[in-house]
Parts: structure tokens; C-alpha cells; sequence
């Protein structure tokens, strides 16, 4: 590099650090021209939208939310994603042991994810509403979004085809899916540690809706 490039690179950063620093003496400037009144609306403010947010909390909580229920029929489906925006229902057969491992998976998230309902059917009990919602595979969770299925996830095939997928991951799919408020990066699933042949799925968003239902996580 010549001494000309360097000087260009020099003159570069030193222009953004004058950018940055009056930048932060107007904050600065900014803050010491406000009284203990605009201090006092600022923390007034503050406290009405934590108020707020407990307040939405509570009411959530109220409805079901923050933990994975199992409701008894599914008649107590309709009702159930009736009063909640965002549900997760994860219909599943006692005898399919990969219910139980997604049951570890969805406690943690109905825990961490209040916003989003988390429960689950026994398909058994559930005859008219698998046959609706053409559930042929188990387990499959239906993503219900304003009270109508927007998405499924059928077995394993998007979390990795493994039994051993993490809770990230499906916390991941989830949030391809608009059914909870993700804060990670959706164009890339989480890294995980995988056993060697299986394969981590990349989830379109725009093509995850209206899918066949082929899995490797047939019924048991």
C-alpha cells in the first residue's frame, strides 16, 4: 500500500470519529439542557410501559400462556386459539415416542415465549379435528395465527432429522414462522452439534406453507 492510500485511509477515519464525537456531544448536550421536570416525564414514561407490559403479562398469563397445558378435547381446541394471537398445539399419540421428546423441547419455550400459546391433543380424542386439518403424521405441531392455521411442523424433517435436535432449533423454526418474537438471525438456523448423515434443513419462509406431509418421523 503507498503512502497516498494510507493517507486517504487516515484522513477517512479520522472524519468518522469527528462524526462520531459531535454526535455524542449533542446527546451530551442535549442531556444537560434537560430540567428535573423532562427528567421527570422521561421516568414517568418509562414506568408506564413497563406497567404497561406487566399489565399484557399478566393478562396472557391469565389465559394459559407461559406454560404447556394439555387440553382435554378438541373442542377446548377451538376455544383455546379463539382467545389467544399466537398458539402452538402439538398433537401427538402416547405411543409415538418422539411426542415425548418434543414435549421436553415445547416446556422450555411456553416459559420463554409468554406472547405464545403452547399446548397439546391427544389424537386419539381429537378425530374430526386431525381429519381437518389433515394431520397424518405424528408428531405435528399446527402454528395457529389469528385463529387460523398458518403452518405445520411435521416431525422432525426441519429440525435437522435428528431425535437429537436442540431446543434452539425448534425455537428457531418457530420463529420462521412468525408464532413467536424471535431475536436470532432466521436466515440461518442455530449451530449445533450433529451426528454425522444428519442434514440441518434451511426453512424458506415464504415456501414453509402448504408442504406435503413426508417425514422420517413416521407414526410408531
Amino acid at each position: 500500500m503507498d503512502n497516498q492510500s494510507i493517507d486517504l485511509i487516515t484522513k477517512v477515519l479520522e472524519q468518522s470519529a469527528k462524526l462520531v464525537e459531535e454526535e455524542v456531544d449533542a446527546k451530551l448536550s442535549k442531556l444537560n439542557e434537560m430540567d428535573e421536570d423532562d427528567f421527570e416525564r422521561l421516568r414517568e414514561k418509562r414506568l408506564d410501559a413497563l406497567k404497561k407490559a406487566q399489565k399484557q403479562k399478566q393478562e396472557l398469563l391469565s389465559k394459559g400462556h407461559g406454560e404447556y397445558r394439555e387440553i382435554p378435547s378438541e373442542k377446548d381446541f377451538f376455544s383455546e386459539v379463539k382467545e389467544s394471537t399466537n398458539v402452538v398445539c402439538h398433537f401427538y399419540r402416547n405411543s409415538t415416542f418422539r411426542c415425548k421428546i418434543l414435549d421436553k423441547h415445547l416446556a422450555i419455550l411456553a416459559k420463554k415465549h409468554v406472547e405464545t400459546k403452547f399446548i397439546k391433543l391427544n389424537v386419539e380424542k381429537a378425530p374430526f379435528l386431525t381429519e381437518r386439518l389433515h394431520i397424518k403424521v405424528i408428531p405435528t405441531m399446527a402454528l395457529v395465527l389469528d385463529g387460523k392455521t398458518k403452518d405445520y411442523v411435521v416431525g422432525f424433517t426441519d429440525l435437522g432429522n435428528t431425535d437429537e435436535f436442540s431446543t434452539e432449533m425448534l425455537e428457531w423454526r418457530l420463529g420462521c414462522a412468525n408464532i413467536i418474537n424471535y431475536s436470532g438471525n432466521l436466515m440461518e438456523p442455530p449451530t449445533t452439534t450433529q451426528r454425522p448423515g444428519t442434514k440441518i434443513t434451511k426453512v424458506d419462509k415464504k415456501t414453509i406453507r402448504g408442504r406435503g406431509y413426508d417425514s422420517d418421523s413416521e407414526d410408531d
